[in-house]
């Protein structure tokens, strides 16, 4: 090869390099009714008219839940409910509980963030997907379709720095949006005239650019050798991939976002926040604004804010102390509550001739199975709505050759939003 050739294809991965962030990061789209039915959303200015839509959440904490307290004994419908449970009990037969599903993988709080994606960060480097969450991998198929290709809230304090929910396939924390008073702009206020008509021009910029680098790859692919070819060609999918995205983000440059349903509201901490997140993400959800959110219940979560004078982290160190243990059950049972004002939330949400839950799959649970001594085995995890909803338990086997991955669930719930694919993570197949 020549000393001109492999200067060019230096500058052109500079280019590219430069080219990813903006276009990149820069997508996550953006927009919002109180209890309007999907359908009715675009009427009355609030947003999208993507009813029946198949749509993902995914929520998650860092330290687990109690295992004795979470899962129930008996398999099927006929399963009990447990303390951790009890908050889910209205809308029981629009829940699926699964024992048994994890990655198989040692690190504790260093392996939290494998949650959603199967694979530790520091091993995916050879990986094509490298450490990406199942919620970046659906919203990279989809996400053109709505405002914002998905929406990740959670903190950037607590335990090992900030929220770490989700990644993308180039091995990139996605940053969170980090509460309601930032999810609110980002839903509902429409920026100024002239910040749109910058936008606009940086879209024709980033455009332009990116029609200059096809041409480069263009010429130089004639020139390169097969090895070198191959990789051209991997470019040449990153670049429609930006350029899918950049013409998204241009569809939407000039349209204003909904109608916000309230005021903007404050932020407080975490634990009063809690239930204003929750209602953001279905008003996005409703609005067409995304169909693919996370949400994660970080280290910035204090007990002291539910009356509790510990840390969260200390606390899940319980070492089985009586008075430790009924605490962490008070913040569990809250987080819980919540969550089962979220589904039913969505349940009383009309989407075409059915309900916003119906068309929404939303997983809960945690990177840590247990936090007192800090296993990523036999994690907590809920499946809501979505047609997983079926009122029921499922006790997997936790080890052998009957073991099924957690990724094997997270292939099933891509399929589902209409990715095609037979693998995620460190799947073995799809679940069934």
């Amino acid at each position: 090869m020549s000393k001109s050739t492999h200067h060019r294809r230096f500058v052109l991965q500079s280019i590219a390099g430069s080219l990813a962030l903006p276009g990149l990061q820069s997508l996550r789209a953006e927009s919002g009714g109180a209890s309007l039915p999907v359908q009715a959303a675009r009427e009355t200015g609030l947003g999208g008219d993507g009813s029946g839509s198949r749509r993902f959440v995914a929520v998650g904490n860092l330290l687990g839940f109690q295992q004795n307290q979470f899962f129930p004994e008996t398999p099927g419908k006929a399963f009990e409910e447990t303390t951790l449970l009890k908050p889910l009990a209205e809308i029981r037969d629009q829940i699926t509980v699964y024992r048994g599903l994890d990655h198989g993988l040692r690190g504790g709080h260093f392996a939290v963030h494998t949650f959603l994606s199967g694979v530790l960060h520091h091993e995916s480097k050879q990986r094509p997907d490298g450490n990406v969450t199942i919620d970046q991998f659906i919203a990279d198929e989809i996400g053109t379709q709505t405002r914002f290709p998905s929406l990740t809230v959670g903190s950037e304090g607590g335990i090992h720095g900030g929220c770490q929910l989700s990644w993308t396939k180039s091995g990139v924390r996605v940053p969170p949006i980090t509460g309601p008073a930032a999810l609110f702009e980002k839903l509902f206020v429409t920026e100024s005239k002239a910040r749109r008509s910058h936008q606009i021009r940086e879209n024709s910029l980033q455009a332009s650019i990116l029609d200059s680098v096809v041409e480069q790859a263009g010429s130089l692919s004639k020139r390169v050798n097969r090895d070198d070819k191959a990789k051209l060609d991997e470019y040449f999918s990153s670049i429609r991939d930006v350029e899918k995205r950049l013409q998204a983000r241009r569809r939407w440059a000039d349209q204003p976002k909904p109608q916000p349903p309230f005021e903007k509201p404050a932020d407080t901490n975490t634990v009063d926040d809690l239930p204003l997140l929750y209602e953001l993400i279905a008003l996005a959800l409703q609005t067409d604004s995304t169909r693919v959110a996370t949400l994660e219940i970080g280290g910035s979560f204090l007990p002291q804010d539910l009356g509790i004078d510990k840390s969260y982290h200390s606390l899940s160190h319980h070492g089985n102390d009586d008075e430790a243990i009924a605490n962490l059950i008070t913040l569990e049972t809250y987080q819980l509550e919540q969550f089962g004002t979220f589904l039913s939330r969505l349940a009383a949400i009309e989407d075409g001739d059915q309900s916003l839950l119906d068309s929404t799959a939303v997983l809960f649970g945690s990177g840590m199975g247990n936090g007192n001594s800090h296993t990523n085995t036999d994690l907590p995890i809920v499946l809501a709505g979505g047609g997983y909803g079926r009122g029921e338990f499922k006790k997997l086997a936790t080890k052998g050759p009957a073991k099924v991955p957690l990724c094997n669930l997270f292939v099933d719930i891509a399929q589902r939003m209409g990715v095609s694919t037979e693998s995620f993570g460190t799947s073995t197949g799809s679940f069934s």
